[in-house]
């Protein structure tokens, strides 16, 4: 049986408030997929209070005992005790039992060829207060579970974006830029689209760093160097990926048609595109790794936490989805 796996992340955040009012929606029963949710009991107890909910919370000692969703209620799996339940309000207190849940959630994960894993937003700031080289849920994920390589890509009905770098800063892009980086992170978007979204012969479009893609050599020489002779080397594979084309221009009402999926250079180059398209209705989606994840496409809200104010289509979106990659 199919089921999905919640790591809500951030518990000062929506992340439990997404899982409970979903939980208490009519979409709840409707996804016709169980959800376990991973974490203590004691906080998605005291949010539901917040909320002036009323939640039946139903403890499971293991992810063999999942039954079908049933409004109103959530089965939960405990692993750790949150030291904070307060709703918007980081402490760092919280950093060890956001990861505890996490490491469990992922184990669970590779071990159940038959479930998916959904992460709600969390905060990197807390939880680089115990793990200095913490980045963020994809590259965590690729530790732990070994791989080689990963790419972080955001999706929506409307596109496909994926990052050759994810959160570093902005001056340390260009450095990690290279003919290498680029083949292995288009191998990993090229397959992923074929295996998983069933697309026969993807059509991909790489952006190029700087602006104008370069000009040739004028306004940087990143593309002459890296990006354009990795797309050679990808071509003779039978990839039918773009040489660097520019930002500006590149999510055109025409070239978006025929587009299946995009890779941007850094974060905020394709990322404000999605989102100023999609907001609240894309999710994102870790390839290169041997679980399904899928994940909000939204932050921890620490403002609107135990509000009642949070939306939770791109968390339904992300259930789906992952019910849908789960062969």
């Amino acid at each position: 049986m199919k089921k999905i796996i919640y790591s809500p992340g951030e518990p000062a955040g929506i992340g439990p408030d997404l899982i409970i009012q979903l939980a208490l929606s009519k979409e709840w029963e409707a996804l016709k997929v169980p959800v376990v949710v991973i974490g203590d009991p004691k906080l998605f107890a005291d949010r539901a209070n917040k909320l002036k909910k009323r939640l039946k919370i139903v403890e499971l000692d293991n992810l063999e005992e999942i039954k079908k969703n049933k409004k109103s209620s959530i089965q939960i799996i405990k692993v750790s005790n949150c030291k904070n339940t307060n709703a918007g309000k980081l402490t760092t207190l919280n950093a060890q039992y956001v990861l505890d849940v996490l490491d469990y959630a992922i184990k669970k994960t590779i071990d159940n060829k038959d479930a998916a894993l959904v992460t709600g937003p969390l905060n990197k700031e807390t939880i680089i207060s115990i793990s200095k080289t913490f980045t963020g849920h994809t590259e965590y994920i690729q530790k732990v579970t070994k791989s080689d390589d990963v790419l972080m890509m955001l999706t929506s009905n409307k596109l496909r974006v994926a990052l050759a770098t994810t959160h570093i800063p902005l001056k340390s892009v260009p450095k990690k830029i290279t003919k290498n980086l680029i083949k292995n992170k288009i191998r990993i978007l090229n397959n992923d689209l074929k295996d998983k979204f069933n697309i026969k012969k993807p059509n991909i479009k790489i952006l190029g760093l700087n602006p104008h893609a370069g000009e040739n050599g004028k306004i940087g020489k990143e593309e002459l160097e890296h990006i354009k002779p990795a797309v050679k080397e990808l071509r003779k594979s039978n990839i039918n990926v773009s040489m660097p084309i520019s930002a500006d221009t590149a999510f055109s009402h025409k070239i978006l048609k025929e587009t299946d999926a995009y890779l941007g250079m850094y974060h905020d180059q394709v990322l404000p595109v999605l989102k100023a398209l999609s907001f609240g209705d894309s999710i994102n989606i870790t390839l290169g790794v041997p679980i399904i994840r899928t994940s909000v496409d939204h932050g921890v809200a620490l403002d609107i936490a135990g509000s009642n104010k949070s939306n939770t289509s791109s968390l339904e979106l992300a259930i789906k989805t992952a019910k849908k990659l789960i062969k």
